[in-house]
Formats: structure tokens, C-alpha cells, sequence
């Protein structure tokens, strides 16, 4: 697959591969180090099927993300929805054990959910990159005029009319656009704020997806960690 040439009407730089790949191997990482009394053997399904399809994508774009195909974008999403759907999963077993079972081991069930808050950020963040505005490499490939509709407000995107250095960095003046990072950042605030902080949903799907891992943060955060800092007390 050779790569493709980025519109002469944009100026951003492409984005390099290394950020997610990296995010998505703490996340796994973080699955396969729970605790046994948790989630058993079931983490390690989650750890092979997000290494074996992790696999194409690097092969596909192991630098820069120049190459796009529907095989391999689809590949990425299902990847990433299976994370947020087995992260999930994680957090109705983790309130099973602290509600039904009893779990009284204040250590294993706080280290559980420092771990599974941790993963359910970065799997948003990877699922916000991968959808808004067509994926990493329509962003910075297509023409403006060609984007999908973007599905988050990022605060670049508004600023042209700003001061002189503020504006510097809008999408307007700079053809700025945003990275993992920035998707990275908006998931963190989200978990931690529990609503939207730095970039605004615009379409409803991201709107439900932001509210589910709202929810999702507020859960660990109000059940899970307090219950197990109660025990500890």
C-alpha cells in the first residue's frame, strides 16, 4: 500500500504512529496485571485479541499515518471498541465483587480500579482518534472542505479572531488539527470532571460515548476507590 499524498491546501504536519501504540500497550498491560480474584483468565482473551490485531495496523503505518484502506480502519475501530467494551465489563465485575461478593481485600480491589480507570481513559482517547473527522490520517491528508464532519469542538478551533498568539495556534491560521494527545487530554478531563472540559461534543454519538465514560469514571471513583479506602480506614 503506497502512501498517499497529502492535499496541497494543507500544511499540518502527519501524525506519528508511536503515541497510540504505546497508549494501547499500557492499557493492555494494565488488563493483563489485574488482579487474579477480579478477572481471571478472561484479561488475557482481551490482551491477545488487542496484540493480534494490533499487529496489521503497525505493519500497515509504522511511523507515519500516510496509508488508509477500509480494512485496516475498521480493523483499528473494532480493536478499540473491544477495549472500551471489555473495560466496561471490568467495572460491572468490579462492582459484582464489591456488592455481591463482598471483597473485603482492600489493596487487590484499589489496585483493580486505579488500573481499569486508567485503561478506560486510554481506550476513549483511542476510540475519540480513531472516529472524529474521519481517523488520524484523513485529518491530515484530505482537504478541509473534503473532512467529515467533526465530531468534537477543540478550543484551536475557534480561536482565529483571538490575540495575535493565541490565534498563532488555530486551525484557521496554522491548519491545526488534533493529535492523540489532544484526545488523550479530553478523555483524561472527562474521566476526572465528569463532563466536558477542554474539547465539546458535537455529534450525539460522542456525546453518548462521553457521558458513558463519565459515568463509567464516576462509578470506580464513588463505589470502587471509596469503598476500598473505607475498608483500608
Amino acid at each position: 500500500m503506497e502512501p498517499m499524498q497529502q492535499h496541497p491546501s494543507r500544511s499540518t504536519p502527519t501524525e506519528h504512529r508511536w503515541p497510540s501504540v504505546v497508549a494501547l500497550v499500557v492499557a493492555l498491560a494494565l488488563y493483563a496485571a489485574l488482579p487474579n480474584d477480579f478477572l481471571g483468565s478472561q484479561r488475557f482473551v482481551v490482551v491477545v485479541f488487542g496484540v493480534a490485531l494490533l499487529v496489521p495496523l503497525v505493519v500497515t503505518n509504522p511511523h507515519r499515518l500516510t496509508r488508509r484502506s477500509s480494512f485496516t480502519k475498521w480493523i483499528s475501530i473494532a480493536l478499540v471498541c473491544g477495549l472500551v467494551v471489555a473495560n466496561q465489563l471490568t467495572i460491572v465485575l468490579l462492582i459484582i465483587a464489591l456488592a455481591v461478593d463482598g471483597v473485603d481485600d482492600a489493596h487487590g480491589l484499589l489496585l483493580a480500579a486505579v488500573q481499569v480507570w486508567v485503561a478506560n481513559v486510554i481506550a476513549f482517547a483511542l476510540l475519540y482518534w480513531e472516529l472524529d473527522r474521519g481517523g488520524p490520517v484523513t485529518r491530515t491528508m484530505t482537504a478541509r472542505v473534503d473532512l467529515p464532519a467533526a465530531d468534537l469542538r477543540f478550543p484551536q478551533d475557534v480561536d482565529d479572531d483571538a490575540v495575535t498568539e493565541v490565534a498563532a495556534r488555530s486551525s484557521v491560521v496554522r491548519d491545526w488539527m488534533p493529535r492523540f494527545v489532544d484526545y488523550f487530554y479530553t478523555a483524561l478531563s472527562t474521566s476526572m470532571a465528569f463532563s466536558a472540559t477542554d474539547a465539546m461534543p458535537l455529534s450525539p454519538r460522542f456525546k453518548l460515548l462521553m457521558a458513558l465514560q463519565a459515568f463509567g469514571g464516576f462509578v470506580i471513583l464513588a463505589l470502587v476507590i471509596a469503598r476500598s479506602v473505607s475498608i483500608l480506614g
